[in-house]
């Protein structure tokens, strides 16, 4: 095991933990925004930990994975965010 292992497995369970503390904001939010917002950042730690499976796999499949998702949560996040802010989505 190399440092760089070390690195990615104390990366991978940071991410996890940063993911459950997101996910609490977004059953607890106090408004609709404060949820998005949480959702939004679970989506990029999601990112983030399949681009770093990517990596630990040697995978380009999964890197790829990874930014299909991100294009589709942002796509998802705006449409959302104008729900909120007009009532009308297009």
């Amino acid at each position: 095991m190399t440092w760089l292992d070390l690195g990615l497995g104390v990366a991978l369970v940071v991410l996890v933990l940063c993911m459950v503390g997101a996910s609490v904001r977004v059953f607890r939010g106090p408004t609709p925004v404060d949820r998005l917002q949480a959702v939004d950042l679970v989506t990029v730690i999601l990112t983030a930990i399949v681009a770093l499976l990517g990596v630990v796999q040697d995978s380009p499949l999964l890197i790829d994975l990874g930014i299909a998702f991100a294009a589709f949560s942002f796509i998802g996040t705006l449409a959302v965010s104008r729900f909120i802010r007009e009532g009308k989505v297009f």
